[in-house]
């Protein structure tokens, strides 16, 4: 559960040009507001435009939480621009929405639900990214069966995102 109230700062749009992401640095007092430690999530707004988040260490006590071109496009920024940034509570119970055809998995799979919430939190939001990575309901439907299936079949502890996606040495 998050601690913090609503927090309000200046950021500047960057870019991180190895990982080719994008991203709204956050200075170190903000960090400290937030609890000071990156494993925390949030509902980040810019430009009324809002999606759950979380930090990644920058350095120095600096971090930074990534915007998709998407996000930036649709806000009317670019690299250099200065935006006021809002972070709420995000108190969901996964830090991301599960799209319902994933749900829909959970619903029938009583088994595929009990190694999912087995799971760190990390994993649970990758498989829930994954699972809404696509535009095509019959296409999230299929990703969510694959991948409920495939983490059924692995050892518990032994839980790899190329496993869960099927890939093998």
């Amino acid at each position: 559960m998050t601690t913090f109230t609503t927090i309000r700062f200046q950021s500047e749009v960057g870019r991180n040009n190895p990982l080719k992401v994008y991203y709204l640095s956050v200075p170190p007092d903000v960090v400290q507001a937030l609890g000071g430690k990156m494993g925390v999530r949030f509902l980040c707004t810019i430009k009324n435009i809002t999606w759950q988040a979380g930090l990644v260490a920058l350095g120095e006590g600096w971090a930074y939480i990534n915007v998709t071109t998407k996000r930036l496009k649709e806000a009317g920024l670019t690299i250099g621009s200065v935006v006021e940034v809002q972070l709420a509570p995000d108190n969901s119970e996964y830090g991301a929405t599960v799209p319902e055809e994933l749900q829909a998995v959970f619903d029938t799979d009583p088994e595929g639900y009990a190694r999912f919430q087995g799971l760190s939190k990390g994993m649970q939001r990758y498989i829930i990214h994954h699972a809404d990575g696509v535009k095509s309901p019959q296409l999230r439907v299929e990703r969510a069966l694959m991948m409920i299936e495939n983490l059924k079949k692995l050892p518990v502890g032994k839980e790899e995102f190329r496993r869960i996606l099927g890939k093998h040495d």
